[in-house]
Formats: C-alpha cells, structure tokens, sequence
C-alpha cells in the first residue's frame, strides 16, 4: 500500500474477530516497526509486550471495560524507562511520552498496512495494567492498542474528519 494511503485509511476499529489471530510473521513485521522508529538521542528506552496467551490477556485485557476490547486476540503494550530516556537538560523535561507515541504510531501504522485494526488506548486503568505487567519502578505506559482482523460487519468511515489544509498550515 502506498503510504499515504496508509495514513489515509488507517481507523480506529472497535470490532474484533476473536476467533482470527494475526499470524506471527505479521506480528513479528508490527513489533519490527516498534523497533526502527526514532527516539530522543538515539535512546530507544521502550520494550514491547504482546500479550497473546489467555492467561496474561486476562490479566491485560482488565484494565479496560470496553467488550470490543475483550474480542481482540492480541493487545500490544509500549513499557518504556523513564531513566533510559533523554532528557533536554535547559528544562529537564523527559522526553518518554513522545518517544513511546512514536513508537506506537509506527506500529500502529504498520499494522494497517498489513490489514491489522488497531486503536490507540490511553484511557486505561494504570494500576490494574501495571500490576498486570509487573512493570519495574521507573516503567510506564502511555499507550496500548489491541490487534486483530475487524470483524466481518465492522464497516470503515471511509473518510477522516479533519480540518482543512489552510486551518492548520501557516507558510512563513
């Protein structure tokens, strides 16, 4: 697929097959991109959980109420090191949070080429997720997305509602 077609047509999808796994080279290419993205300085601070099996699923799947979320039969989580980050030393500010979207966005985006529904979850229960996870002190999780195939009535916009070109593009 062209890229911008990609970015055109990737949507949040709400309706999974729960009987359809993505095949584990298809996985392997979603959690590559994870891999290749940038981050600040190089740092790369993140690993990538795929929560496949049922039990850690279980486990995972709490953190969040919505039933469409529960058909999904993988959910990938970003876990990235707050210390393992850069931080820009003039302000101090840590740079996780953009390191880790960028992460995300590459998989995310990955995934839609590859046919795969994603949607970008940030609204989830962090001490249900964590303990889940088992993450370390300085881990966290900004985002997660499930992945699977859309279930067969599962029906695309088709469009984005975005705004225009000129309300968003200053040229100076």
């Amino acid at each position: 697929m062209d890229f911008l077609d990609v970015l055109s047509t990737r949507e949040s999808i709400r309706s999974y097959d729960p009987m359809q796994t993505v095949a584990k080279d298809i996985l392997i290419k979603i959690l590559d991109a994870g891999r290749l993205a940038p981050s600040a300085a190089n740092k790369q601070p993140w690993r990538f959980v795929l929560a496949s099996s049922e039990e850690k699923l279980v486990k995972v799947k709490a953190c969040y109420d919505k039933p469409w979320f529960h058909d999904a039969p993988h959910i990938l989580i970003v876990v990235g090191n707050k210390q393992q980050s850069w931080i820009r030393r003039y302000d101090n500010r840590n740079f996780i949070e953009t390191d880790l979207a960028i992460a995300l966005d590459h998989m995310i985006l990955t995934a839609t080429n590859e046919g795969i529904g994603t949607c970008w979850i940030s609204n989830f229960q962090q001490d249900v997720l964590y303990a889940a996870l088992d993450l370390k002190e300085n881990e966290c999780v900004y985002g997660l997305t499930p992945l699977g195939y859309p279930k067969s009535d599962n029906s695309k916009k088709g469009y984005k509602e975005r705004k225009s070109f000129d309300d968003v593009v200053d040229w100076m």
